[in-house]
């Protein structure tokens, strides 16, 4: 193992079994208090802390900011639920599916607007009097939406590239520069496991509202229909658990996994 944090899935195929071998995994587990739900607690593995590490923390979002997170897939969401955490004063949540904007709402955002209408920039701009965002937080990973989140960040401004680019993205260096902008990007460490773990535990962040739909290991193949077809099933995370859940409870002796990359886009 090289020891960087993204191996499953990225530099070597992914796994969902009831039993895995992964070297080096006691250097970051966290016990699961009592009242953290295995729901919640599956989220914190690298959704949440991927869109507070690289999202809120990497873009230097500060109180009173105006943040727009362009994306409201699940690592987009998580960047919404916790920008409010830093004093964010105003979340723009940005994205085609009308769906998930409305549950950008449920997360913290305090404005949404679709992309794909007529003036989308001009509604953007028009929640900061004109002067753009101060933060941009790129949740999807194409260079139509970095393009985006560099358009709408304000002189001085900080965009934050969270998505995962599966290919080269052209930048106007002598525009940005001029302007003053910072880019940050990078892979989730996971070091604020920790700290939101505590903070979900107290219900500060709605880790659970992301656990859309539960499967078991003998329905695999739906889950993954049900994932692939995110805009028409509605779906945000699939749990997949090795025996059903009890009723009407999150927490049980269930292993969970998450259907999907680590990293993705939304």
């Amino acid at each position: 193992m090289s020891g960087i944090g993204w191996i499953f899935g990225h530099l070597i195929d992914g796994s969902q079994a009831e039993y895995v071998r992964v070297p080096y995994a006691d250097n970051s587990l966290h016990k699961l208090p009592a009242n953290v739900s295995d729901d919640q607690g599956v989220m914190l593995s690298d959704i949440l802390p991927t869109g507070f590490e690289i999202g809120v923390q990497a873009g230097h979002v500060a109180p009173g900011d105006v943040v727009a997170v362009i994306g409201a897939g699940p690592v987009g969401l998580a960047a919404i639920a916790t920008a409010g955490l830093y004093g964010a004063a105003t979340i723009i949540a940005i994205d085609l599916d009308e769906n998930r904007l409305n549950q950008a709402l449920t997360f913290g955002a305090t404005d949404i607007v679709v992309s794909g209408s007529t003036g989308w920039k001009e509604q953007v701009l028009d929640l900061t009097d004109g002067a753009g965002v101060d933060v941009s937080i790129e949740a999807v990973g194409t260079p139509q939406t970095l393009t985006m989140a560099l358009d709408l960040v304000r002189p001085g401004g900080h965009v934050a590239n969270v998505g995962v680019h599966g290919q080269a993205v052209t930048l106007n260096m002598a525009e940005l520069w001029i302007r003053n902008i910072t880019i940050s990007m990078g892979l989730v460490n996971a070091s604020t496991t920790p700290m939101l773990l505590k903070l979900v535990a107290q219900n500060k962040v709605p880790a659970e509202k992301l656990a859309t739909h539960h499967f078991t290991f003998d329905q695999i193949l739906d889950a993954y229909d049900t994932f692939s077809r995110a805009a028409e099933t509605k779906a945000l995370k699939v749990i997949i658990a090795r025996s059903p859940r009890p009723a009407g409870s999150g927490q049980g002796d269930t292993e969970l996994a998450k259907a999907g990359p680590a990293q993705p886009s939304p």
